[in-house]
């Protein structure tokens, strides 16, 4: 009679706690309390309410929610993980919420608000032999979600729970042991590296591409606004045959990043392809060919390169594939990236015009997502370009506006590289150079494969005195970067008329096509005329003043525009642009 008024119901519940919860609170107490609330508010609650579930119980790290639909308990945890990993981003071990998530479709008991019995008793089993990232589901729950939710799901047999009478089927969904599989739907290029195969015969070199693969993971992990799967789940592949579309899909990866190594007689050739996960569509292709005298050398330089020409901001080919998918409805994220990197190619044009739509869009990008740091660094260069080009009539505001915002870059996400990078450009800008190189290392050792710093570093040092060690930066910045923006190659020959290599300086700036700017004109008039070419170097200055009527020599040749470190240097570009017939 009394088992009549217990109340019950069928329920799919979701069971998730997260991984490494008492170490994180014995690192940061305070401060993983208040990340963990956060992501339940800003991520945990709204997926709940979307997928019609209710949060029932919360206890410490761990949250049991209520769903009426296996299919809505399923979906939502998938999307969970997606999303807790895109919040996480780039974050360090002790700023990372991963979850381990079991589902189970059972019979609840409910006194109230709470539910109650196996039912849930399941789940919470379910969820402890779940992997970090990862999804384990009851057979009945399987049963129902199969074919409905296009995912795949592996097979774990049946097995005894503690406390639990009768064992249970457990199916875990493929390519959810990343720190989450993020797919084409995410709001950042994805990518995951599959281990480079081994193509030598010989054992000995499984640890060379080991080595070569971690190394290009660790690199690309460096970049903020890349979402790159972990090497656990990718390297998992090592050794196995299988279709580019197939890996992307159960990593939940839109590009693909694959190579090999073949070593023979003293040398190695390593390949490296830059796959579309959804079509199988090259992207991008290269070979590295290379003498191993020094085998951890060649794995260091191959790795850098690979990761600068798959990443950096300017010209990365993985950015430029992403930017130019086929058009699809996004979150508000995937629009603040898309803001950000059409700001990225208006600024590097350098004229007044461009400048101004940079800002639009920075400024765009920042009010969509408050939490993305680089925007707001490359606002701090708008204002640095138009106070140190002249283009505002009160420097001094552009000059404070400068500041703020690369203070509010590094407010905003220390661990992001373009804050500190955009307080070295403020720095470089004011002549205060050392200050300038030590902000510019700071940005290097949060991300060192990011050519675009690198280049700027370069220029610092060859305004700084040494021109040398400037000219070293730039061609290694070139190396990292081989599909470099122009502004690399116009910053080459500034440097190199500092090294007073003018033939060289002169080739560089004249091989530009599409970045014809005042301070192009400045150096290729100034290197012709150290030439004697003269008659070409006017030709030079005419350019110069349809672009910037009010040029002369004590405007353009002055501390505010060429911050140099040694007055000889800045006479020495005073001198030839009066050669060159700049009026004075």
């Amino acid at each position: 009679m009394a088992e009549s008024l217990i109340n019950r119901r069928l329920a799919a519940i979701l069971a998730a706690d997260v991984v490494g919860y008492s170490r994180l609170m014995h690192r940061d107490e305070a401060g993983t309390l208040a990340l963990l609330k956060t992501r339940r508010r800003d991520v945990l609650e709204p997926l709940v309410a979307r997928h019609k579930g209710r949060i029932f119980k919360i206890a410490g790290d761990g949250v049991l929610v209520e769903f009426a639909s296996a299919v809505n308990a399923a979906l939502c945890a998938i999307e969970l993980q997606r999303e807790m990993a895109v919040a996480n981003g780039g974050a360090g071990e002790d700023r990372r919420i991963v979850l381990r998530i079991g589902i189970n479709l059972g019979d609840v008991i409910v006194e109230g608000a709470d539910l109650y019995g196996d039912g849930i008793n399941v789940a919470a089993r379910l969820e402890e032999l779940a992997d970090a990232g990862g999804i384990v589901v009851s057979g009945a729950t399987y049963d129902q979600i199969k074919n409905k939710i296009g995912k795949n799901f592996e097979d774990l047999g049946s097995r005894t729970l503690k406390n639990i009478a009768e064992s249970v089927r457990l199916y875990r969904l493929v390519g959810s042991s990343a720190p989450a599989a993020a797919g084409a739907t995410t709001d950042k290029p994805a990518i995951a590296v599959l281990p480079f195969a081994n193509m030598s015969g010989s054992a000995a070199q499984d640890c060379f591409c080991d080595g070569l693969t971690y190394g290009i993971i660790t690199g690309l992990s460096r970049f903020r606004d890349i979402f790159v799967i972990a090497s656990n789940s990718s390297c998992a592949y090592k050794g196995k045959h299988i279709k580019v579309q197939d890996a992307s899909r159960e990593l939940g990866a839109g590009y693909i990043l694959e190579g090999s190594v073949q070593q023979a007689s003293g040398r190695v050739r390593i390949t490296a392809q830059l796959v579309d996960g959804a079509t199988g569509r090259h992207l991008w292709a290269e070979r590295y060919d290379r003498a191993i005298e020094d085998i951890f050398s060649v794995q260091d330089e191959v790795t850098e390169i690979i990761v600068g020409t798959i990443a950096t901001s300017h010209g990365g080919r993985l950015r430029k594939a992403w930017q130019n998918r086929a058009a699809a409805p996004g979150t508000k994220d995937v629009q603040a990236l898309d803001c950000f990197l059409r700001g990225m190619e208006a600024l590097n044009r350098y004229t007044r015009e461009d400048n101004q739509q940079a800002r639009a869009l920075f400024e765009k990008a920042a009010a969509i997502d408050s939490h993305f740091a680089k925007p707001l660094a490359k606002l701090s260069w708008t204002y640095l370009i138009e106070a140190s080009f002249g283009w505002v009539r009160n420097p001094e505001e552009s000059w404070t506006k400068a500041f703020d915002f690369a203070k509010r870059a590094i407010a905003c996400d220390d661990d992001e590289a373009y804050g500190h990078y955009s307080l070295a450009g403020y720095h470089m800008c004011r002549r205060q150079l050392d200050h300038a190189i030590s902000e510019f290392e700071i940005a290097l050792a949060l991300n060192p494969n990011d050519a675009d710093i690198l280049d700027d570093l370069a220029l610092c040092f060859s305004f700084s005195g040494q021109p040398e060690k400037g000219l070293e930066l730039a061609r290694k910045a070139m190396r990292l970067n081989p599909h470099h923006p122009e502004y690399y190659v116009m910053q080459l020959g500034q440097i190199l008329f500092d090294c007073r290599k003018y033939d060289e300086a002169v080739t560089a700036l004249e091989s530009l096509r599409n970045f014809d700017t005042t301070l192009m004109r400045v150096y290729l008039a100034a290197g012709l005329a150290a030439l004697g070419r003269i008659p070409e170097a006017r030709s030079s200055i005419d350019r110069l003043l349809e672009l910037d009527p009010d040029a002369t020599v004590a405007r353009w040749a002055s501390y505010d525009m060429l911050p140099y470190r040694n007055p000889e240097d800045l006479e020495h570009c005073r001198q030839h642009l009066a050669k060159a017939g700049l009026p004075e």
